[in-house]
């Protein structure tokens, strides 16, 4: 079987990146499909930031698609509209060339595009972050004519994906309900292939956060949090690590606020070893797909405590039984959960097995049997 992704760049650290590496590395070696990764900005010189088996081709087309942000109005409108000509192009040129039997786009990249491919194979889009936040301004202040035109193309750009795409695949049941136009829905979560040395004891005073230092991982509002929780547990550590625009912003905050005890690190080559130095995860982002982090973290046992936001957290915590689901925005309650965590190890101590129990549920080889049992029904 013929399997092609198509995507902007391998050469990040996002979550997503690294699931279209790690599904496709698997296709490849463990299902010995055709699998074709076809990277529309990536350049030939840029190294994917995950390790992409020998056995998965890559096509590495280097378009130069954020120059146009170089220049100002009118002259971006101009090096936009040909870029997107070139990228329209592109997809329809290389799927052409790769012929696949299925061809797989992601929700908040060019799916609209991809979509309408005109082909043999069979169009799934992934959903990786849920659709009410999928190619949306959420958070950004905008003046009122342009929020009107985004709204339009936003419409236009999800009615494409819906009437074209054969099946849309979603990692939450929450996330499938909202994709109500499609032709077929399927929920398939996501898995983590991190191995596993070793397992947290919950005796360490550290809690760990990891992510990509972005607005949308609410970083600030952790910080906020644990203003609160340091006062009261000054022996206690926050150790976030991730690296992103909002570093220097986030280093702001932690003076602003007289925050102790947070380090602010780069992305850790070792980030299993730093789950196991850990006693509590924190997830404190406005809007998840689903939170590999949070999975991570429960593999390794390590009790967590997460803003119950869409759609993500949800599916993966059981409130009070492997870890402390909080109401979004719900900030002094969030620092409870933490302290209370902090103050009582045997809960700790439970919540770790618990979680080490959920996580299982997420086995790599399971997962991977329900996307070959996909793959083979519409083919």
């Amino acid at each position: 079987m013929k399997i092609a992704y198509v995507f902007s760049t391998l050469a990040k650290t996002g979550g997503t990146e690294r699931m279209i590496i790690e599904k496709a590395n698997y296709l490849a070696e463990q299902f010995g499909y055709d699998v074709t990764i076809i990277n529309l900005f990536q350049q030939v010189e840029d190294a994917n930031h995950f390790i992409l088996s020998e056995k998965v081709k890559q096509i590495k087309l280097g378009i130069p698609y954020f120059s146009q942000y170089k220049y100002k109005y009118p002259k971006r409108f101009w090096l936009k509209w040909q870029l997107n000509k070139q990228v329209k192009k592109s997809i329809k040129q290389y799927v052409k060339n790769v012929d696949p039997d299925i061809l797989i786009g992601i929700s908040f990249f060019k799916a609209n595009l991809i979509s309408k491919v005109k082909c043999r194979a069979k169009i799934i889009i992934e959903s990786h972050e849920a659709k009410l936040f999928t190619y949306s301004e959420y958070g950004k202040k905008r003046p009122l004519i342009a929020r009107f035109f985004h709204t339009i193309r936003r419409f236009n750009y999800f009615k494409a994906i819906e009437r074209n795409a054969d099946i849309i695949v979603t990692l939450t049941e929450k996330d499938k309900q909202l994709w109500k136009r499609a032709k077929r829905v399927e929920v398939i979560p996501n898995f983590s292939t991190m191995k596993i040395s070793n397992f947290t004891d919950c005796t360490s005073k550290r809690v760990i956060a990891v992510g990509r230092l972005a607005w949308e991982k609410g970083f600030g509002r952790l910080i906020e949090a644990w203003r609160i929780v340091s006062f009261r547990h000054p022996d206690w550590l926050l150790d976030i690590f991730g690296e992103g625009s909002m570093h220097d912003t986030l280093i702001a905050l932690i003076k602003l606020y007289n925050a102790k005890n947070i380090i602010i690190h780069k992305n850790s080559t070792n980030i299993s070893q730093e789950y196991v130095n850990s006693s509590i995860c924190v997830v404190s982002s406005y809007f998840e797909g689903f939170s590999l982090i949070l999975l991570e973290a429960m593999r390794h046992g390590v009790p967590c405590v997460a803003f119950d936001c869409p759609f993500g957290p949800k599916s993966i915590i059981n409130d009070g039984y492997n870890g402390f689901l909080v109401e979004n925005g719900e900030i002094k309650l969030f620092a409870e959960r933490v302290c209370r965590l902090i103050e009582d190890e045997n809960l700790r101590k439970q919540f770790s097995q618990a979680a080490i129990e959920r996580s299982q549920q997420f086995d790599t080889d399971s997962i991977m049997l329900r996307w070959k049992k996909l793959f083979e029904q519409i083919i």
